[in-house]
């Protein structure tokens, strides 16, 4: 197949075409010629062509709940795939708390088996411990040399400073890094949203934000104590969302500590003033901050503090949902809406995007792949990033519905992916 991207600004800093507007040839999925705009001419398959077209080398969602298996009726492996290119990733990494947990070879090689030659790879964090109860360590060498790209027990926080500290050891040597969602169990219990004035005004209990704060304090304590220093970060903290997080990561970096983190895009576009109508789509965790936590984080994206922003893509089913506020879970789907809410609401220039959704993920997790390099094979992301719109229910392909984003006006939209000579196209 023949695709032609017609004056198409290429966002990659590793390409000698980096914020340039290029024609580009893609022929059976490689690279075959960039030239100056409006200079290539011909038969092809198909032409990108539009306003504000941009391309980059593939995203990654390197936060996402992956349900299957066990929870397939929420989303299935083919469903999150669809929903993964719609919103323009090419990899996603997923937590290991399916059924049966990921924490054997067999568990990571159902993923890799599925995906490796489709146009969405899925990547795994393999659990910490056995079925992520914190106790009992998995085989984390055995895990990493069958693909394991991190390790974490997903949405079960360390709790256990020994099991945090142990596991910082044993990885240290791989290269590997450790994921952690940052939350005192026993400070957040029964909480429901943010601890704040509305909080008190609803009547509901809060989760503060000292508990996310403690344990980060503690993480990076640890890390500190256990004299590690290595390139890249051996510590990552899972999306975070006050401002006292951001402080303390911030002062973590320039001590030289190997640590880096992310957050949900959703958490740039939501406060605790927008659960007043109770809901549910908007309970979370971590729960939706103040204004000035969104403001503290957007200053942590622009200075580099936070070097990830994902979707932290949760479906879930409306028996689980669709009930009274304290009764449903927590999470939401937002995997199609990512770049659409950080174009919009990030502040961030689109290679600084590009730089949240793309090379620091990449660069964590060593899962690099080609510039934007005639003769290179093509893994890329094709969007503009101009057109304003009112997402919708169904515009939703996820199983599950339980978006927070319907009604919401976005910037931007994905236009295709490919990987592995398979062209998906958003048109």
């Amino acid at each position: 197949m023949k695709v032609l991207l017609k004056n198409c600004l290429i966002v990659d800093d590793t390409s000698d075409y980096h914020l340039k507007k290029s024609d580009i040839l893609i022929n059976k999925g490689v690279f075959e010629k960039i030239t100056e705009p409006d200079t290539l001419n011909g038969d092809f398959d198909l032409v990108f062509e539009t306003y504000g077209l941009s391309v980059s080398k593939g995203w990654i969602d390197a936060a996402v709940h992956f349900k299957d298996p066990g929870f397939e009726w929420t989303e299935s492996l083919p469903s999150l795939a669809v929903a993964a290119q719609k919103g323009g990733f090419t990899s996603i990494i997923g937590f290991p708390n399916t059924q049966p947990t990921v924490q054997t070879k067999e568990s990571l090689a159902y993923f890799k088996n599925f995906s490796e030659n489709k146009a969405v790879r899925f990547y795994n964090y393999a659990a910490v411990t056995l079925k992520c109860e914190g106790k009992d360590f998995t085989d984390m060498i055995d895990l990493y040399r069958n693909g394991a790209v991190g390790f974490s027990d997903g949405v079960f926080p360390i709790q256990s400073s020994d099991i945090l500290l142990k596991t910082m050891q044993y990885l240290q040597p791989l290269g590997a890094v450790l994921v952690n969602k940052v939350e005192d169990k026993y400070l957040s219990m029964y909480g429901q949203m943010h601890e704040g004035i509305t909080s008190t005004r609803l009547g509901l209990k809060g989760i503060p934000s000292a508990a996310e704060e403690i344990m980060i304090m503690r993480d990076l304590k640890l890390l500190e104590y256990s004299g590690i220093k290595t390139e890249k970060p051996l510590l990552h903290f899972s999306t975070i969302s006050t401002a006292e997080s951001v402080n303390l990561i911030r002062e973590a970096k320039r001590k030289g500590l190997p640590v880096s983190c992310d957050i949900s895009a959703h958490h740039l576009l939501f406060t605790e003033n927008d659960l007043e109508n109770f809901d549910s789509n908007l309970k979370v965790k971590p729960p939706f901050r103040s204004k000035s936590d969104i403001e503290a984080l957007k200053a942590g994206l622009a200075d580099g503090t936070i070097d990830i922003v994902v979707s932290d893509h949760h479906p879930l089913d409306s028996e689980h949902k669709d009930i009274e506020f304290d009764l449903a879970e927590f999470g939401a789907v937002g995997i199609q809406t990512l770049f659409g809410i950080m174009n919009k609401k990030s502040g961030l220039s689109l290679s600084q995007i590009i730089e949240k959704i793309e090379k620091n993920p990449r660069r964590i997790f060593n899962l690099e792949v080609p510039s934007i390099k005639e003769g290179n094979k093509a893994e890329i992301t094709i969007f503009e990033d101009q057109t304003e719109f009112t997402f919708t229910e169904e515009q939703i392909v996820s199983l599950s519905k339980n978006s927070p984003d319907i009604g919401q006006t976005l910037r931007g939209k994905v236009l295709g992916t490919l990987r592995n000579n398979i062209l998906s196209k958003n048109l």
